[in-house]
């Protein structure tokens, strides 16, 4: 499948984005604290999901994929809408949600088409039973049979290194000491 014209900007639009959000940021104490929280919530999300995924070699249902079928990317929303409340700008607030569903929303709707070819069955079975990206209250257990690249996997280490993860943690830690320094020095 090729790519859309959104994914083809994607990276540059997050750029962009990230130098606007460096630039106008004004953190406050009690918003950079709050923000940072959150942000934290949603680099936890990732690490758990990160540490359930198989990328292109099993299909994720099990941690956070019970739940959500992107939990990634909605680990990154919560990250986005933290660092952006810590950012303290009202105009960024907006504009943060709106770019993320705008970039977000078509990709997530190419890698749904591209895992129903990879895995069929199971994948339409857990498509139906579990949301694309607002978790759900219901816990989803997938059931593979003969033959079918599906297995439940626990959480490990070695896979948040291999999915590259690592580089979150690290991106976190120098968003946040960014923000604090600004905050210090305005």
């Amino acid at each position: 499948m090729s790519a859309t014209p959104v994914q083809k900007i994607r990276v540059p639009l997050g750029f962009a984005y990230g130098f606007l959000f460096l630039w106008l940021s004004r953190p406050t104490p009690a918003l950079l604290v709050t923000g940072l929280a959150i942000a934290a919530v949603g680099l936890a999300l990732r690490l758990w999901a990160s540490g359930h995924l198989n990328k292109g070699r099993e299909l994720a249902s099990s941690g956070p994929y019970a739940w959500t079928r992107n939990p990634l990317y909605l680990g990154s929303f919560i990250m986005g809408l933290g660092f952006t409340l810590a950012g303290a700008r009202i105009v960024l607030i907006v504009l943060f949600p709106l770019l993320f569903l705008a970039i977000y929303w078509p990709v997530m709707r190419r890698e749904e088409r591209e895992l129903a070819d990879w895995f069929g069955a199971p994948y339409t079975l857990y498509r139906e039973s579990v949301s694309l990206f607002v978790p759900s209250f219901r816990r989803f257990v997938l059931v593979s049979g003969p033959g079918q690249n599906v297995r439940l996997s626990n959480f490990q280490w070695s896979k948040v290194i291999y999915n590259r993860e690592h580089k979150a943690v690290i991106g976190f830690v120098l968003v946040a000491a960014f923000l604090w320094v600004k905050m210090l020095w305005l």
